[in-house]
């Protein structure tokens, strides 16, 4: 074995020295919810590990599985793509900012139809999911497809099996667009459906959409890219029919007053302007307004803070889109003045 010199030595002990301390002030955050964001928070993750040497634990479990993780908690942070309203925040003890924005899409496998081919309005939709347009070549949708070959085969709905953010967007958009929707379904993260099958998470929605001819869903436009789905173009508020990319989606935040509800709890369905897509949607945050955990609690936010400044592009790459200057700044003056440790000092810087 060749031998170390005595200089050679003393660089690796402190090299190892080195180590060990950014070892030791390596810090593990945790956080659960929305699936939405979830491809997004994991590049989020490495990136930030990588930089950092800090690790985010992220599990995709639901919105409704985000709510209650952190509010017993046993989370640092909880994901929600369904806001709660100010009385829940109080309730509950919580704080609420955005971190993104994205779109749900409804998706199909139908063969021969390419991602966009297959147009459809609010209504439309609705009544597929109501289970009364029941067969792909309903006259309905053949007149609205004049150029597509629609088959004669029955339409298998897939939906959401357990509690979603993605979900409540659904309904809250489908409310919108259908009095009999609103009438006999309503809005929320758990509904009881009138037709189909459930996929837990988007996740399985996708898997199942995938694997099965002739079937329609719903999942964040990311799991459609990533699965290769086809995705369905919408007919919006203004009477366009538009596909879901980054800027129909950034076009349906482009008009929101984020300080008009408590939490910026905007829900950002059927918005108005020529190019919005019909179901854009903004995914969000919670941490405790008084934490036991202060360190805890202000890594997690040092995390968001991070891809508030350095995500914008992984955001882009992965179809969402990142939150503008002038509302990160916002989100941080509310990190500030609202998150706070026992003893009641800001937890944020």
């Amino acid at each position: 074995m060749a031998r170390t010199s005595a200089g050679a030595r003393r660089w690796l002990a402190a090299l190892a020295l080195a180590c060990a301390a950014g070892a030791a002030h390596a810090v593990d955050i945790t956080g659960a919810g929305a699936s939405f964001p979830f491809p997004l928070y994991a590049n989020w993750a490495h990136s930030y590990h990588a930089e950092t040497g800090d690790v985010v634990n992220y599990q995709s479990i639901g919105s409704g599985g985000g709510v209650a993780q952190i509010s017993k908690p046993t989370v640092d942070f909880g994901a929600t793509d369904a806001p709660l309203s100010g009385e829940e925040l109080d309730r509950l003890g919580l704080v609420q900012f955005p971190a993104l924005l994205g779109g749900v899409v409804p998706v199909v496998h139908i063969p021969g139809i390419e991602p966009g081919q297959l147009k459809l309005s609010g209504s439309e939709l609705a009544d597929i999911f109501l289970g009364r347009i029941t067969r792909w070549n309903d006259p309905t949708l053949t007149a609205r497809n004049p150029g597509l070959t629609l088959p004669d085969a029955e339409i298998l709905v897939v939906h959401r099996s357990d509690g979603s953010g993605t979900t409540y967007n659904w309904t809250h958009y489908l409310a919108q667009v259908s009095p009999a929707w609103q009438e006999t379904v309503g809005v929320g993260k758990a509904v009881k459906w009138p037709a189909g099958q459930g996929g837990k998470g988007n996740e399985g929605v996708a898997n199942y959409v995938r694997q099965l001819r002739h079937t329609i869903g719903y999942v964040e436009y990311g799991y459609a890219r990533e699965n290769d789905l086809s995705h369905v173009a919408l007919e919006n508020s203004a009477g366009n029919v538009v596909q879901p990319d980054a800027a129909s989606f950034a076009a349906a935040a482009a008009s929101a007053d984020w300080d008009a509800v408590p939490g910026m709890g905007l829900t950002l369905t059927n918005q108005p302007g020529a190019d919005a897509w019909p179901l854009a949607a903004a995914t969000f945050i919670l941490v405790p307004r008084t934490t036991n955990r202060p360190a805890s609690t202000r890594a997690a936010l040092a995390f968001f803070d991070w891809a508030f400044r350095h995500g914008d592009q992984m955001a882009e790459d992965m179809h969402y889109v990142a939150l503008p200057d002038a509302l990160t700044d916002r989100v941080r003056a509310v990190w500030a003045r609202d998150v706070r440790d026992r003893d009641g000092k800001p937890v944020w810087p």
